[in-house]
């Protein structure tokens, strides 16, 4: 009975669970529409060099045009952020840094990153550069990044790719500029999420 119970789990588990690539040679062409629904987009933010404040934008949109493994130089990646949705799990903090002291958001609701060139390493990492929008100021951002993988996601019906980017850009640069002695200037940024294969 166990082995009966054991086989008929490890059968469900093959339903639900895709097959995947790792290698980016692999991975499907095609364009892709980000699934909100897995997508997380990071921020720290040195304070008082002592430590790291973490947050995170709680919408984000973005499309992946043109993915094709063999020219990754002819990806187009175009990404929006809510600015408003803003999320520190502190209400008082989000209030102040939606002000138009910091990220100014009743003038300014979105920020925006459009990709301007892409290259590969031979590892396959990503060079990903693009302009980056906020507050109204448009500055060069690179990124750093890479495909986890593709895969069929039964859950979904779509084919799925991984995605992960990095990069840093100066506050200063977009005109938040106050508290300088107590918070970091260099903003890390860390990007996580799947793209769905436009039918």
């Amino acid at each position: 009975m166990a082995l009966g119970l054991s086989c008929l789990l490890g059968g469900c588990a093959a339903l639900v669970t895709p097959n995947y690539e790792t290698e980016l040679a692999a991975l499907r062409d095609g364009d892709y529409t980000l699934d909100p629904d897995h997508a997380y987009l990071l921020f720290k933010v040195p304070h008082l060099g002592l430590s790291k404040v973490v947050g995170r934008f709680n919408e984000v949109d973005a499309v992946l045009d043109a993915f094709d493994p063999d020219d990754l130089a002819a990806l187009r990646l175009e990404g929006r952020v809510v600015v408003a949705s803003i999320d520190l799990d502190d209400e008082t903090l989000e209030r102040r840094l939606l002000g138009n002291d910091w990220l100014d958001a009743a003038a300014h609701p979105e920020a925006r990153f459009t990709t301007t060139a892409v290259s590969a390493s031979p590892d396959g990492r990503l060079r990903v550069t693009g302009d980056f929008t906020l507050r109204g100021i448009t500055q060069e951002l690179v990124l750093d990044a890479r495909f986890g993988g593709g895969a069929d996601n039964l859950l979904s019906g779509r084919y799925t790719l991984g995605f992960e980017a990095s990069g840093t850009l100066s506050r200063s640069a977009y005109g938040i500029d106050g508290f300088a002695a107590l918070v970091g200037d260099a903003i890390e940024i860390e990007i996580h999420a799947e793209f769905q294969r436009t039918p």
